[in-house]
């Protein structure tokens, strides 16, 4: 039966009105962290110390250079490509007979100025065998993980990125190109203590961080970057730097500041609730992006050289976070190279990069797709005599009763 929304409607109203009072406060801690931000007489070395020394019970970013530095974006070059890839996936059933998932990969390769040209592909893959649908630790105990869930969304981003590696090495034209991705670049899921450490080293070293590898090695002695985008993103490293700047005590130990302070009146409380996308919507202009910053995400310790960057830009109205990887930090034409081009996407693309809409497009998965490929599945199936055979859940979710 449809929601009843005659009955939500008075919630509605009482969440909007919450909002709307909270929102004064806001505006103040805002303004504070604002305040920080843009301190000129901070010292960085002395910040990054502070940083470094301090236990706190969320993650500050690093930064590279002042707080407040802030960059407007160069021309897009005359010829010069943009490679996006995304993936979607169909997970494992576990209500039916025949175990399998499968993983759609779309990818775009759009080539601007001469001999413009766009390639629009989605490839499909299914897993069925035992060695892709479980993972056994190599220590001889015999520990089976199986790939579904969150392992396999991450195992679907791998794909994306050995995509982007293979496309990366087929480039033959020496132009500008950029490679995007959609998301982070920071394995957060796989930091997780229900991952145990050979799962890691699988989906980790020998797999992003070696298409990674693949990349810059395609770059080398070319305009190449790599980069992810991040819509209206969430994140508050910034502000826990704003945090570590505001804190009195040094070194920085948040367990013993809250014990001290428990009726929430600790120092760094006048910015909570404000996130690093409402610092930088005030402190950018259109187009402009903002300084750099390092993710000190403890799973960063594997990267290496590809440890993760990031900055924010001002796209219209709304903020976007872009993830890079170290190199390409320490690289000023690269690095400028993504703020102009993922600029000149998002202007092409209506606020959001075209190249990523199109590769969202490509490997999009429908709900007719799902059915038609179980249907598949079963006839195929039923041509070789093979039972089907299904939990009663699944055949009441198929079946309509009143």
């Amino acid at each position: 039966m449809p929601l009843d929304l005659a009955r939500i409607a008075p919630q509605v109203e009482k969440m909007t009105a919450h909002i709307d009072a909270g929102d004064a406060e806001r505006q103040k801690r805002l303004a504070k962290a604002l305040s920080v931000l843009c301190d000129n007489s901070l010292n960085l070395d002395d910040l990054k110390n502070k940083i470094t020394a301090g236990k706190t019970s969320w993650m500050p970013a690093e930064p590279v250079e002042s707080l407040y530095n802030k960059y407007t974006p160069g021309q897009p070059p005359e010829n010069f490509s943009v490679v996006a890839t995304d993936g979607s996936q169909i997970d494992i059933d576990r209500h039916h007979f025949a175990r399998y998932f499968l993983i759609n990969i779309g990818s775009v390769h759009l080539r601007y100025g001469e001999n413009a040209d766009a390639i629009l592909e989605s490839t499909p893959q299914l897993y069925f065998e035992k060695k892709d649908l479980v993972m056994i630790s190599p220590d001889g105990s015999n520990r089976e993980i199986a790939i579904e869930g969150t392992l396999l969304g991450i195992k679907r981003d791998i794909e994306e990125f050995k995509q982007l590696a293979q496309t990366a090495a087929s480039l033959k034209e020496n132009i500008p190109a950029l490679l995007l991705a959609d998301g982070t670049l920071i394995r957060w899921n796989l930091m997780s203590k229900d991952i145990p450490e050979f799962v890691v080293t699988e989906f980790l070293d020998n797999g992003f961080l070696k298409y990674f590898d693949e990349i810059k090695k395609s770059g080398d002695g070319k305009m190449l970057a790599l980069a992810s985008y991040i819509s209206f993103p969430r994140s508050a490293d910034v502000v826990g730097t704003v945090r570590i700047a505001i804190c009195p005590y040094d070194p920085v130990n948040c367990d013993k500041c809250r014990r001290e302070h428990a009726g929430g009146d600790y120092p760094c409380h006048v910015v909570d609730g404000v996130q690093d996308k409402d610092m930088f919507l005030t402190l950018l202009e259109e187009g402009e992006r903002s300084a750099l910053f390092i993710s000190r995400s403890s799973i960063q310790q594997r990267y290496g050289i590809h440890r993760i960057c990031f900055y924010y830009v001002k796209i219209e109205d709304e903020i976007a976070r872009v993830e890079i990887p170290e190199w390409i930090a320490r690289n000023d034409a690269l690095l400028n190279m993504t703020h102009t081009l993922i600029l000149d996407q998002c202007r092409r693309g209506q606020g959001y990069p075209v190249a990523l809409s199109e590769a969202h497009e490509q490997a999009v998965i429908t709900a007719a797709d799902r059915a038609n490929l179980q249907t598949l599945v079963e006839t195929s199936l039923s041509e070789k005599n093979i039972e089907i055979i299904t939990s009663a859940k699944s055949f009441s979710k198929r079946t309509r009763w009143i």
